[in-house]
């Protein structure tokens, strides 16, 4: 069985994840620890829980997502993955940080590409990849069917939907896709999202006012 854990760092409030295994296998997900204080609780963490990281995994690679990449890259030793669609965006994230003020010059590369539709295996266990374009152009979703929860990046959120104003943002996109990825998931499937409190796929499609299911 796979389990997660949130944390909620950076000026944007973004919630990093981690998924682990009974084993303390562990997957890091959208670092996005921004100061050298919140790299430290994190890391102190997993150091107390001793979790044993083997992988950092993006579900986008917007800016406030990727803050922490680096130094558990350097830390840990540890790959990074990304969806190869969403390369673009990781290559223009220290333009962005020069427009929003934060110093942050070298984006990390990647290490390999996460493929949708091919199952990813933390020791015994695995996540389905979910293809969910429209927030940006390589946005992913982790989805655990035994834990009956998925990882949503920025896609879909408690009572609302991730923002396309951004470079590579396609809102008919990102509608097709939660629409044809995240509401074809039972609705007890818990969203845990890139921002914000979790909800509920069932709960999402009755009420969220942007897309119904």
């Amino acid at each position: 069985m796979l389990y997660t854990r949130s944390f909620t760092f950076n000026p944007f409030q973004e919630n990093t994840y981690i998924i682990y295994n009974e084993l303390k296998q562990c997957w890091i997900v959208d670092p996005g620890m921004y100061s050298s204080e919140e790299v430290s609780s994190f890391t102190s963490y997993i150091s107390a829980e001793n979790l044993v990281p083997q992988a950092i995994i993006n579900t986008h690679t917007h800016l406030d997502h990727i803050f922490g990449v680096n130094a558990l890259k350097d830390l840990y030793k540890i790959p990074f993955g990304i969806h190869k669609s969403d390369l673009p965006v990781l290559q223009g994230a220290a333009g962005s940080a020069m427009l929003f003020g934060f110093d942050f010059k070298d984006a990390p590369e990647p290490d390999f590409f996460i493929e949708e539709g091919k199952p990813y295996s933390l020791g015994d266990d695995k996540v389905d990849i979910l293809f969910v374009p429209g927030h940006s152009p390589g946005s992913i979703v982790f989805h655990s069917s035994e834990g009956k929860w998925a990882i949503s990046g920025d896609t879909l959120f408690n009572g609302s939907i991730g923002r396309t104003d951004l470079p590579g943002g396609n809102h008919d996109q990102l509608l097709n896709s939660i629409q044809k990825e995240l509401y074809q998931l039972p609705d007890e499937t818990v969203i845990h999202s890139g921002h914000g409190p979790s909800t509920t796929i069932g709960q999402e499609k009755a009420s969220n006012p942007f897309i119904r299911g």
